[in-house]
């Protein structure tokens, strides 16, 4: 198995972010779901340069982006997006996208069960007859109840995976399937060779070892069903603004390219613009845990 890691926790230069990775023993990264950021060419010779592979991409759906929405023309931007970062995933060599269905941070419906389902599996459709031509697979992701109504278990992604094509799998998030999973371990079983794509965070969401996930009994069940692809480190470190920080020096007062997307999410999910040091810290932790298991 290979090992990735998401750069959009720190605002930094791709290039900073890539040459600290691969310092560090990373293969690969899963890029931003942010594609008016990127020239590919320019990213691809960086990524050549430090011989880092692109695993993928994670959908960023903030704001107005929600495959589920009632709205049309809101189904259809949304659509779009997600087609965009296929595009950039392709176009950089990439495999994947880690692709979440509806509005992060969006709890209260606005349809039916019945209406979200073919709301949902319509706009999937679509985005698959797309992806399937620029040779990239799908991840359907299950996120916890609290950032989201539809589709928080496996299982569910599973059903919606599989009425989609062969093309269309799973990605399982360790810090989801800690709140969610009755038995996270029988969860990665059940979704079995559907399984696409794996991001790891301890259960505080903290750097993989930080917490009290069992990371040699996880990376074993990924054995066990045969995935052999990729584990991609996506922490999202809680910060604590009380004098009980025990890492006082974490938080970046003055990040310098933050986009507002960036900016939004990390404040969504109770964090922050981390500075370089907590960065590094986190980033190594992460790979040095996995490493002593596979």
């Amino acid at each position: 198995m290979k090992i990735a890691i998401h750069n959009w926790m720190r605002a930094e230069p791709l290039q900073t972010t890539i040459q600290r990775i691969a310092e560090m023993g990373y293969d690969q990264i899963e890029i931003q779901g942010s594609p008016e950021m990127y020239d590919t060419a320019e990213v691809k010779a960086i990524l050549e340069d430090y011989e880092i592979e692109c695993w993928g991409s994670v959908t960023l759906m903030l704001e107005q982006r929600n495959l589920l929405a009632k709205n049309e023309a809101q189904r259809k931007m949304s659509i779009q997006y997600v087609k965009d970062i296929a595009k950039m995933v392709s176009d950089l060599g990439g495999s994947v996208i880690s692709l979440v269905p509806s509005t992060v941070g969006k709890i209260i419906p606005e349809g039916t069960p019945d209406e979200d389902w073919d709301n949902a599996y319509n706009s999937i459709k679509e985005i698959y007859k797309y992806t399937e031509g620029e040779g990239v697979k799908i991840a359907i992701e299950p996120i916890n109840r609290f950032e989201t109504y539809f589709i928080n278990r496996g299982d569910q992604a599973l059903v919606l995976a599989e009425a989609i094509g062969p093309n269309c799998g799973v990605c399982l998030d360790t810090f989801h399937m800690n709140i969610e999973e009755d038995n996270p371990y029988e969860a990665m079983k059940r979704v079995g060779d559907r399984l696409f794509n794996f991001h790891v965070a301890d259960n505080n969401r903290m750097a993989p070892g930080m917490g009290t996930i069992d990371w040699k009994k996880t990376i074993s069940t990924l054995r066990e069903i045969g995935y052999n692809k990729t584990i991609s480190v996506e922490f999202c470190s809680p910060l604590d603004r009380t004098p009980a920080n025990p890492y006082p020096h974490s938080i970046d007062e003055n990040p310098e390219g933050l986009s507002r997307e960036q900016k939004k999410f990390l404040e969504d999910h109770g964090s922050s613009a981390v500075t370089e040091e907590f960065y590094s810290m986190l980033t190594s932790k992460s790979i040095e845990t996995l490493k002593a298991h596979l």
